[in-house]
């Protein structure tokens, strides 16, 4: 008997940023994405321009000679419908992606939407929705548009939070009786990790980078309760969730100094869970703030309106685990050492199902809400032969992470959907690359954005088929 419930909701994500392309088409104004150029030298195991300067964001917007792949993305903006198709013979209940703000204000302080990109995103619910999908739709996933970054600094202003109000009140009243779900703002922790695409500053516009991020984040954090609150208001069967990307570490080994160190590092990561769930900012992250000589504004009415506008479920990034040392790493997510007993993919990443296991658990321990697994994937160069891709890597990675997605539902978390990144082929976020192929469906484009564009089904698409079927009754590749 399968360990997953019979409504359980089987599905995939996307970013707009990485898949629509048509990215000064339809009245789009510029946003974070357009400026990631591809730079086939970089490192491949760093995150992509957290230290985006304002002439960087110049060159780009004025550069001839670059490429800059997340422009192109797959085209979606012109083959959802077929796209869609696929992904309903594939079997999905469910399809995450996210509306593109650039596309709905262009300049993100505009008093008037622009019609045309509305009504873009009109047809693509009406046809995720009558390709038999629930559509789960994130408002902000690293869209934000450019003219903020230049003319506010960002989230760093407390003025983007109005904006970004009247663009989620806007979304949210035009697909109230349409979309149930709502993620408000993706992967909210990973200020460290590409810290331009999630609090959409340049490290030149501000004097104190670290503190002006946690003052970025708390102006996130009224927006996702201000957002909260107008879902309230406009249906309330809407479930209003925060998304984290799981950065909860383990200790280096039994040394209660290394225990003690990882559970200080895991706190750090529960403090955005603790304010989007708790409604209040805890005592260890005062005092941190205090130790680390960090002041951030928060004006009067922000406690109240916190406490008063909760999540509803957690929406949660899986990939890989870390493991720290308190020796050798400091209090910085990123900053991480080696696990010895677990293999990794190309771009270092930690395969590891039970810690998928583990974050869940803790997560629901910690707050008894909803999940969703928002993202879990498996990047890696395939191999494209006589149209076919023989994935079984990707298949043993999925299936033994879904195998412990059952092991957490028959432990008791509630978990809501699974959300595969990506069911297609689309630029990868974190290097560019196009080349870093997650999808169940390939697409013929490659790092340079050369190719057929046309989609090929790998094998891991009849798996994950046959998995739907089942209920995740049968994870092995047949």
């Amino acid at each position: 008997m399968s360990k997953f419930p019979k409504d359980f909701l089987w599905g995939g994500a996307v970013a707009a940023n990485q898949l629509e392309g048509a990215w000064n088409e339809g009245g789009k104004g510029w946003c974070l994405a357009d400026v990631h150029m591809y730079d086939k030298d970089r490192d491949i195991s760093k995150h992509y321009e957290s230290d985006m300067t304002v002439d960087k964001i110049k060159f780009a917007m004025k550069d001839n000679n670059g490429y800059y792949p997340k422009r192109n993305g797959i085209d979606f903006y012109h083959t959802y419908k077929e796209d869609l198709k696929l992904l309903k013979e594939l079997g999905l209940k469910c399809f995450r992606f996210s509306i593109n703000w650039a596309r709905i204000f262009p300049n993100g302080d505009d008093l008037e939407p622009n019609e045309e990109g509305l009504k873009f995103y009109d047809n693509l619910i009406n046809e995720v929705i009558d390709n038999g999908m629930e559509p789960i739709v994130t408002l902000l996933h690293y869209e934000t548009p450019l003219n903020l970054v230049l003319k506010y600094k960002g989230w760093s202003n407390r003025k983007v939070v109005d904006f970004f109000v009247r663009y989620a009140e806007l979304i949210l009243n035009r697909y109230k009786d349409k979309v149930k779900y709502w993620i408000v703002i993706n992967q909210i922790n990973l200020m460290y990790h590409e810290s331009f695409n999630s609090v959409a500053f340049c490290v030149d516009q501000v004097d104190d980078v670290e503190e002006a991020k946690y003052q970025a984040i708390h102006h996130q954090f009224m927006a996702t309760a201000l957002t909260k609150k107008l879902g309230k208001e406009i249906n309330s069967d809407m479930m209003i969730g925060i998304m984290m990307a799981d950065c909860t570490s383990y200790p280096e080994d039994c040394d209660p100094e290394n225990v003690v160190f990882a559970l200080k590092r895991n706190r750090i990561q529960y403090f955005f869970t603790d304010v989007s769930f708790r409604g209040e900012y805890p005592v260890y992250i005062k005092r941190f703030f205090k130790e680390n000589n960090i002041n951030i504004v928060i004006e009067e009415g922000d406690d109240k309106i916190l406490k008063e506008n909760t999540m509803d479920f957690l929406a949660l990034s899986y990939y890989y685990s870390t493991t720290v040392s308190a020796s050798k790493n400091t209090m910085n997510p990123t900053d991480n050492i080696k696990n010895p007993y677990l293999k990794a993919n190309p771009w270092g990443w930690a395969i590891d199902p039970k810690g998928l296991y583990n974050t869940l658990s803790q997560y629901y321990d910690r707050y008894q809400k909803p999940i969703m697994i928002a993202e879990n994937g498996f990047g890696m160069h395939d191999k494209f032969e006589d149209g076919k891709v023989h994935d079984n890597y990707r298949i043993d990675y999925l299936g033994k992470h879904i195998e412990q997605i059952g092991e957490a539902i028959a432990d008791g978390t509630e978990i809501l959907a699974y959300c595969m990144w990506s069911p297609i082929d689309i630029v990868s976020c974190s290097s560019q690359e196009m080349e870093k192929r997650y999808g169940f469906i390939y697409v013929d484009i490659d790092n340079n954005g050369n190719g057929s564009k046309k989609r090929y089904k790998k094998d891991s698409f009849y798996w994950y088929q046959n998995v739907i079927r089942t209920n995740g009754e049968e994870l092995k590749e047949k």
